[in-house]
């Protein structure tokens, strides 16, 4: 194959990095916030997308650092601990994002067959967890070329032609006369402090961003392309999620709204408006929906354990999680994460307090512990450009406008990680007094538990299998 052959177009790429974030199903979420919203994205896009996208571009085409992803990113610089850590931390939020997208495929299902209590009854809804997972890591088996297209179908079909709809039926319903819910006009454009709870959901409309940079080398003309890539991506990520919020928080008053099914709720409202109710286009787009974020998940399942291969090559977990079956697929990883998300849904099912409890917790959970690996991510950048700048670390690209730009640039992304994290803390408004407490509860404890974990298993097993520790003619810490 011709080196020409293997570049990647703008278009391509922007498609394939589009796959890793854009969904539907935490649309419920920001409709929460009404016309405040579009406040949240624009700052979260303009602060903390371009930053993870522009640096993790740089650290991803630094010679040498391409291993394992985020995991050779931190632990060239902050050391194997730390990078054990950040790729744990990438890993194990997907655990949790799992069991939150899960729920918006049983939401709209329970729409669909008309089975209410598949989304209400927590046995139900937890037997259905397990088995929609399990299925579809089994579907894993077999090879991700199935997979990929099926992926590829689900964001056709089930995210690009409902977001679609739903743009030209919410025009049709306000020309129509309805009026919009006062929840979406009872909120300005800037946020007051009640409203700070929210930048956390808002960060996860454009988590993933960083998965696509390992691949910057393939593209044509990084240097101008990619920055181009990526502002294109802010508008378009920012333009779908500012529609697909803002048409769930006009139709459906927030008192009403639930947060894994609020957009069948939207469909079935904006479906219902002439003589005869169109309940099954309702159903369909409901099964188009499923699909859509059921192929998502499926292209997930494979993808965060890439870079545990990663890590255990190096010896810091035990040797069986290398192995691959015939198709190259790592069985055994995949079989310890679809436990660790069995248990995600038991805790966040059983232990969440309701529907929209679990579901706000699942969500705030998924997005502290990913913000974990970007706060050591940034910490990270700012040793490679502060103390590292004179080891003549080769790179295709770098962040443009000189070490004050990127410093400027890491600086706005710390400190939206840090203040999204700190946000998680403060219970959202939509909560009842009674609900406060277990949601606190739950996250409190399971992200306390979550970070320890890397460290305590990298004291106890780690550090003592760890090639970077046995004798190969080396120094004992390249990081030294």
């Amino acid at each position: 194959m011709s080196e020409k052959s293997k570049k990647l177009s703008l278009f391509s790429f922007f498609a394939m990095t589009a796959s890793l974030f854009i969904t539907v199903y935490e649309y419920p979420t920001f409709a929460e916030s009404g016309l405040t919203l579009v406040f949240y994205l624009l700052v979260c896009g303009l602060f903390w997308f371009l930053p993870v996208a522009l640096c993790s571009a740089e650290m991803a085409t630094i010679k040498g650092y391409q291993e394992g992803g985020i995991f050779g990113w931190v632990g060239k610089t902050l050391g194997e601990k730390f990078g054990f850590a950040a790729i744990f931390f990438q890993w194990f939020q997907i655990t949790v994002g799992f069991v939150t997208m899960i729920y918006f495929i049983l939401g709209a299902l329970s729409t669909a067959i008309g089975v209410p209590a598949l989304n209400s009854n927590p046995v139900m809804k937890f037997t259905g967890v397990i088995i929609i997972f399990w299925l579809l890591t089994l579907l894993q088996f077999k090879g991700t070329e199935t997979t990929a297209k099926v992926a590829k179908a689900g964001f056709i079909f089930g995210i690009c032609i409902p977001v679609g709809l739903l743009l030209v039926l919410t025009i049709r319903y306000i020309h129509m006369g309805h009026p919009m819910a006062s929840s979406f006009t009872s909120k300005g454009f800037l946020p007051t402090g009640k409203d700070f709870p929210a930048l956390v959901s808002f960060m996860l409309a454009y988590m993933g961003i960083e998965a696509s940079a390992p691949h910057i080398n393939e593209l044509e003309n990084p240097k101008k392309n990619y920055p181009l890539a990526m502002f294109i991506l802010v508008i378009v990520g920012i333009a779908l999620s500012t529609i697909g919020g803002s048409a769930v928080s006009m139709v459906v008053p927030a008192s009403k709204l639930s947060l894994d099914s609020g957009v069948v709720q939207t469909f079935q409202t904006l479906l219902s408006t002439g003589s005869t109710p169109m309940t099954w286009a309702v159903k369909l787009i409901a099964v188009l929906l499923a699909f859509g974020v059921m192929a998502q998940v499926s292209s997930w399942i494979v993808g965060p354990t890439e870079g545990l291969q990663a890590v255990a090559q190096k010896g810091l977990i035990p040797a069986r999680f290398k192995s691959v079956n015939k198709n190259k697929v790592p069985v055994p990883l995949l079989i310890m994460q679809g436990i660790v998300v069995s248990v995600w849904a038991a805790v966040l099912t059983f232990g969440g307090g309701g529907n929209n409890v679990s579901f706000l917790t699942a969500i705030s959970l998924t997005v502290i512990i990913y913000l974990s690996a970007y706060v050591l991510f940034f910490i990270a950048y700012f040793v490679l450009i502060l103390k590292k700048k004179n080891q003549g670390l080769e790179r295709t690209y770098q962040v443009p406008g000189g070490k004050i730009s990127k410093l400027l640039i890491a600086g706005f992304g710390l400190f939206m990680s840090v203040l999204a994290i700190i946000s998680a803390f403060m219970a959202p408004s939509e909560l009842k007094s009674s609900e406060v407490h277990t949601y606190l509860l739950t996250l409190g404890i399971s992200f306390i538990v979550t970070l320890a974990i890397p460290f305590v298993f990298y004291q106890v097993y780690g550090r003592h299998h760890s090639d970077t520790y046995k004798p190969k003619g080396r120094p004992k810490n390249e990081n030294d």
